[in-house]
């Protein structure tokens, strides 16, 4: 269950810097403070279902959120791995539409929601926010074109090379050539991510094991050796 909580003020809050919030004025940061919700989620619960109406957006102030669309077989193709300080929903409550995916808590996360009207008003008025929202759209579009080009010309152990890296840089911990990833993802979320087969996950996850590029922590993944997973996933290629 959602549990709504006390707002912190934006000015005080600890993701700002890393949000499209963070060079708003005083004036539109109070705007936020006085009309948004800060809700705690746990791990489940669902943030937003695809194809309902967006009534405002998402700002994640701790934890992490999955974005995924559901493919007609019932299988998860995971957009993306949302943590603090992304918005979410404004794609779609920007182009009036429905939302094109599904969106979950993934580890327990404390979300700000934004109402659609404060919101759109801040975009009209702050041609700085409008403009550094411009830019995250078209990054977003061209992060999509590079995973459809991924998805047709690197085969299925590069996917899963590329996506261990990109874990380790966005949750790892420990730093230097070994690194932990520390989000616990079951194999269906990796293959989600990956776009392929559970069982193929698993057994590709095996071999990294063998080759002592990667090693279980218990649930967790540690990447071993990350040069080695750069040259396989042809990162530098």
């Amino acid at each position: 269950m959602a549990v709504l909580e006390k707002n912190t003020p934006c000015e005080l809050c600890l993701s700002k810097k890393f949000s499209m919030f963070s060079d708003l004025s005083g004036e539109h940061l109070c705007n936020i403070s006085e009309n948004k919700n800060f809700i705690s989620h746990k791990k489940g619960q669902i943030l937003y279902y695809e194809g309902t109406k967006p009534m405002g957006v998402f700002c994640i102030n701790s934890g992490v959120v999955k974005v995924f669309k559901t493919a007609s077989n019932g299988k998860e193709q995971i957009i993306r791995l949302a943590q603090k300080g992304e918005f979410l929903g404004y794609t779609s409550l920007i182009g009036e539409e429905s939302y094109s995916n599904t969106a979950t808590i993934l580890e327990d996360a404390k979300i700000c929601f934004i109402p659609k009207e404060t919101f759109l008003s801040i975009l009209t008025k702050d041609n700085i926010f409008h403009r550094r929202l411009t830019r995250a759209l078209c990054h977003d579009l061209g992060v999509m074109e590079n995973k459809l080009t991924d998805a047709t010309q690197k085969t299925i152990r590069e996917r899963l090379a590329f996506t261990l890296l990109m874990l380790a840089d966005n949750y790892g911990v420990d730093g230097n050539e070994k690194q932990k990833i520390d989000i616990v993802l079951t194999r269906e979320e990796i293959a989600g991510l990956v776009g392929t087969a559970t069982e193929t996950v698993i057994r590709l996850l095996s071999e990294f094991k063998k080759d002592k590029l990667i090693e279980f922590q218990g649930k967790k993944i540690i990447v071993l050796d990350k040069k080695s997973l750069a040259r396989l996933s042809d990162f530098y290629g």
